[in-house]
């Protein structure tokens, strides 16, 4: 029995406000899952229904759509995650940084900062200097876990995957109170500029164009015209011959005349498009 009044009207409400914000399309079986994560904010607004909760972000509460988002959106994330877009990055950035003097990334749904951080790690090794001439962008709709990637802060245990080069190399261990737990070191965190972006807003605020764009496991959330939509707009962003680096369950045989498949879940710009 559920503490909060929770109707199949209020979760129906739910995903539209959430694919009308975020673009999210909720899987119609996600009903008890939605309940779990918003839950929590009804007992800190001290709301007694789902209905009186939605009734209050939809008559403009803002703070409260901020953390209505954050609840529904997947922060699933790893080091060095799918471990090949990595090694493709290195070759790609190798290459063209034989024809530009600076070069940009931008991580798209950096969650709490692993992709970002595992660019930035490929980054300087790749130019074995930590002032690489790279511009590395890092940003998530969900500003809860842009302020943990901010800070960097991460329990040891996450990091079990890296060599002992690369833990040595860029990350500091706790002390104290702080045992358990590793920082990135500042000069690797300060390789990256984050930000609040959301992929369904008409202007994301660049005026530059990337060498590469991660966007891995996040189009899974939309439904095929919102992806449409969204990829229309980041071909544009790309450098002609740019990196479009996909998740492992993801494919664009929609947009067929934007991207072009390049490798393993890795696409690029479909010239003149």
């Amino acid at each position: 029995m559920h503490q909060f009044r929770y109707t199949d009207e209020d979760f129906e409400r739910i995903r539209t406000l959430i694919y009308q914000t975020a673009g999210i399309s909720l899987n119609p079986h996600k009903q008890h899952m939605v309940y779990s994560r918003l839950a929590r904010r009804l007992r800190v607004r001290e709301i007694c229904s789902f209905s009186d909760y939605l009734d209050l972000i939809e008559d403009g509460d803002h703070q409260e759509l901020e953390a209505f988002i954050n609840a529904l959106t997947t922060n699933l994330t790893s080091f060095f995650r799918e471990p090949h877009h990595f090694s493709i990055l290195a070759r790609h950035l190798e290459e063209q940084a034989r024809r530009r003097s600076t070069l940009s990334i931008w991580s798209c749904a950096a969650s709490s900062g692993e992709e970002p951080y595992s660019i930035a790690m490929t980054v300087v090794e790749l130019f074995n200097s930590f002032a690489p001439p790279v511009r590395i962008f890092a940003s998530d709709i969900d500003t809860n876990a842009l302020e943990l990637a901010s800070q960097g802060v991460y329990p040891i245990e996450r990091i079990n995957s890296l060599s002992p080069e690369r833990m040595k190399r860029f990350f500091l261990r706790g002390e104290g109170r702080n045992s358990g737990f590793v920082r990135v070191k500042p000069e690797l965190k300060k390789l990256i500029t984050f930000c609040r972006k959301n992929l369904l807003d008409d202007d994301w605020g660049f005026s530059e164009r990337f060498d590469s764009i991660f966007c891995r496991n996040v189009m899974i959330y939309f439904d095929k015209e919102t992806q449409y939509r969204i990829l229309k707009k980041f071909v544009p962003r790309l450098q002609p011959d740019g990196r479009f680096f996909a998740g492992h369950s993801e494919n664009f045989h929609q947009a067929t005349e934007l991207l072009r498949l390049c490798g393993k879940t890795v696409y690029r710009p479909v010239v003149g498009c």
